[in-house]
């Protein structure tokens, strides 16, 4: 221990100059911009040159110039008539992409063999024609069309590609039209609602950008949307049907609306073992057409675990006093069985981390807590009585709860 002690004292004066010395052997290395080559010889042109179009991009193939210093092809390109790309592509390869270009015209791409001491060779320029750019096949296929408290916006994105919609609304107080909503995909199917608007006609419109910075024209139409609000729940009572799953612990059907989401209230709960499928029934007291609802499901220990539902159906009638009937653990939207119809198939959100179920972390906890909003396809029926159906729990168990139902929609 001595002689460490020693070693130690012996080596503090010269610490800062090892640490100058680590630092400068981490210096970033820049790649292709850091010249590493004395050899100032300029590089031999590509040949043989190739173009392979596709959705606002291109492939260019070439053959390399036999040139001992090589280490990249340049190409700079101008894509929509205000901004300049450049893409570089090793000496390993053949071919290089262009991409981004606003339209499916001709475009003029420069090509550069570069040097290991960063000198250029003669410029080549060849002409691409890319087809048309995946944002503008998606403008033609957008839909708007009035949902409650809001526009909703259908789309068409075949290519997968990472698009953006813009949804722009007529300002009360500008008299101008503002963007809104601003909604990223790489989705193939676009489906989603924005909400907030009163039920006025109001000028609206939807246009297409990609991240290149392209920008489609814009579709406008004037939309009244449908009238919603929250459900009353001082109207809503049990009703309580032959199949629906026996409770436990005290935690009831009337729980699911007494506007308490923590972890710490009674929210519904069913015994263990009981028979299925897991559901239970209750009277909203008015007949409506919904429009959407949020579900509380049990917070803290109990995010994507124990007996919170993971898949889940909405059953619901009409009828001045609907009789039970077994229900199925799968059917689609619309499947009438005795009384009772399916308005919605639903899958609770997967851990917005990413994380496995079980394994999550405070952020998923808190996206549980605030409760998830969940659409009903629209067209649904009016209904006055609200059945859940539970398939399966994030714990693949036989019991399910829930905390607390809020219900919105067009009170008929």
């Amino acid at each position: 221990m001595i002689k460490i002690k020693k070693y130690i004292k012996q080596l503090l004066p010269v610490l800062p100059l090892l640490l100058l010395v680590l630092l400068g052997s981490c210096k970033k290395n820049d790649g292709y911009t850091v010249p590493v080559s004395t050899d100032k010889t300029k590089p031999g042109v590509i040949t043989n040159i190739k173009v392979k179009n596709l959705n606002g991009a291109a492939y260019i193939t070439y053959t390399l110039p036999n040139s001992s210093n090589l280490l990249y092809v340049l190409a700079q390109y101008n894509i929509n008539g205000k901004v300049v790309r450049q893409t570089k592509s090793s000496y390993y390869t053949d071919t290089v992409l262009v991409e981004g270009f606003a339209k499916s015209k001709d475009y003029s791409v420069t090509l550069w063999s570069v040097s290991r001491a960063n000198v250029q060779s003669d410029p080549v320029t060849v002409t691409v024609h890319p087809d048309t750019p995946y944002y503008l096949l998606v403008k033609p296929t957008i839909k708007l069309t009035a949902d409650f408290g809001g526009v909703n916006l259908k789309a068409i994105n075949r290519g997968k590609s990472p698009v953006g919609l813009i949804l722009v609304a007529m300002d009360v107080s500008t008299h101008a039209l503002e963007v809104s909503d601003q909604h990223y995909t790489n989705q193939d199917s676009i489906n989603y609602t924005i909400r907030g608007f009163s039920p006025t006609p109001r000028l609206i419109g939807a246009y297409v950008t990609d991240k290149y910075g392209n920008v489609s024209d814009t579709t406008l139409m004037t939309v009244t949307p449908i009238f919603e609000t929250l459900l009353d729940k001082s109207k809503f009572s049990i009703y309580k049907l032959p199949t629906d799953s026996p409770t436990a612990y005290g935690w009831e059907v009337p729980y699911l609306w007494d506007n308490k989401t923590d972890g710490y209230s009674n929210g519904w709960h069913t015994g263990p073992s009981g028979p299925q499928p897991i559901q239970c029934t209750f009277s909203m007291g008015v007949s409506a057409q919904l429009s959407r609802f949020i579900m509380w499901e049990r917070p803290d220990q109990y995010s994507y675990a124990h007996g919170n539902p993971k898949d889940f159906s909405i059953w619901g009638s009409n009828k001045p006093a609907p009789q039970d009937a077994l229900l199925p653990q799968s059917a689609p939207v619309g499947t009438v069985v005795g009384d009772w119809v399916d308005i919605g198939n639903y899958h609770f959100p997967d851990p917005p981390s990413g994380l496995t179920p079980g394994f999550t972390n405070a952020a998923d906890n808190a996206f549980v807590a605030a409760g998830v909003n969940f659409d009903i396809p629209p067209g649904a029926p009016v209904i006055r009585y609200f059945r859940l159906l539970v398939h399966d729990t994030w714990s693949n168990g036989d019991f399910a709860h829930v905390m607390e139902f809020s219900i919105y929609g067009n009170p008929q």
